[in-house]
């Protein structure tokens, strides 16, 4: 991997951590500005939105003017912009709109490695190095956690997001240096997006592309928090440790679909058995959701584990992508994925708020069943699917 790949990776580091990074600060937050669980659950929701919005004009961005303009453009306007504005925030609604701001300025980046990849790789290899990107990226999760709980309470929060947004900043300028567009072919087919739609073997991906990667996105993003700290009373540093092991059981489980996808013959039932032990964990949280703090903990680390499937489903669907289409391709794969977070996340806001009570823990098993109902879903359709061609 050259210099412009690896730096690609520090901005998905980036990206995983502006995803995740709410959990870790909902009381301070909810203290300092009056920002409760709904409305990060709604700025979160937002992050995930713009992100996915985005993908469409990422995707013909990147087959177009081609992955270093997109990603250094993006990053710097809407990712260090936004962290800039979130640490000035005064009133909860620019918490909102720094997460919308963030979300687009990281659109681009994980799509930009994969176009290389895609482009410059053998596809024999493009479900191992997406993997490696996503476990690479997915260390942001861990600075997410306890490490960000430790800048809130040591230098604060706004001194950590203003930090953020000056590194944010020099990554950009970084992408635009050394990230190197992959030559295309000379006279090449142009895609079209109504080409790609009429793929379809990706129509039976799409929904569970949508669903699989929602409860890790959303309860790592932001749940875990207050689930801990409601249920189980758990502190800001409980709650960051908690969120540190969730971090690296997806790190470790994204890191190990890879070798198994070149291993085992079945790319399909892989993603299925992983996704079969991410719904029983989830349904064990609805029947036993405040049977022990560590129990819960242990089941929220499993599904960071068996949920990271991300990368292979991308790849199942990168299969059957032609050349002048990987673009267009990859992106629409990740605006099912990260609109699905985000379409879910608002929905477990108005969960969360309607169930809220006497009762601590009935919001949290309201939103807990629907994500296991969204991934059910998915997961039915996906048994329809083709598996990779070879």
């Amino acid at each position: 991997m050259n210099a412009g790949i690896l730096l690609l990776g520090a901005a998905y580091v980036l990206s995983q951590f502006f995803r995740a990074f709410l959990a870790v600060l909902s009381e301070v937050l909810e203290r300092d500005i009056g920002a409760g669980p709904e409305l990060l659950a709604q700025a979160s929701g937002l992050w995930f939105l713009s992100f996915a919005l985005f993908q469409l004009p990422v995707g013909w961005a990147l087959d177009t003017i081609g992955p270093r303009r997109t990603a250094a453009g993006l990053l710097m306007v809407g990712g260090a912009g936004g962290a800039l504005l979130f640490g000035l925030a005064t009133e909860p609604w620019h918490l909102s709109a720094a997460m919308l701001l963030i979300g687009i300025g990281c659109a681009p980046v994980l799509m930009a490695s994969y176009y290389i990849f895609a482009r410059e790789y053998p596809p024999v290899q493009f479900a191992t190095l997406a993997s490696l990107m996503v476990g690479i990226g997915t260390s942001g999760n861990l600075v997410a956690s306890y490490p960000m709980a430790l800048a809130a309470e040591t230098i604060g929060w706004r001194a950590a997001l203003l930090a953020l947004s000056g590194l944010t900043a020099l990554t950009a300028i970084g992408l635009w240096v050394l990230v190197r567009d992959p030559a295309t072919p000379e006279g090449e087919a142009k895609g079209s997006l109504r080409e790609m739609l009429a793929i379809r073997p990706l129509w039976l991906i799409f929904p569970l592309m949508g669903v699989g990667y929602a409860i890790v996105g959303a309860v790592r993003g932001l749940w875990i928090g207050p689930y801990l700290a409601d249920v189980f009373g758990a502190d800001t540093r409980a709650i960051g440790q908690a969120t540190l092991a969730m971090g690296v059981a997806m790190i470790v489980g994204t890191l190990t679909y890879g070798p198994l996808d070149r291993a085992l013959r079945s790319r399909k039932w892989l993603i299925v058995g992983g996704t079969t032990v991410t719904l029983l964990a989830s349904a064990t949280l609805i029947a036993l959701p405040q049977s022990s703090l560590t129990l819960s903990i242990l089941m929220l680390c499993v599904i960071g584990f068996f949920g990271a499937t991300y990368p292979v489903i991308i790849a199942h669907g990168r299969s059957f992508l032609p050349p002048h289409l990987i673009g267009r391709g990859v992106t629409m794969l990740n605006l099912f994925s990260i609109g699905g977070v985000g379409l879910l996340q608002f929905g477990s806001a108005r969960l969360h708020a309607a169930a809220s009570g006497t009762d601590p823990v009935a919001p949290y098993v309201a939103i807990f069943g629907l994500f296991s109902v969204a991934i059910l879903f998915g997961l039915v359709i996906y048994l329809f699917s083709r598996n990779a061609p070879e």
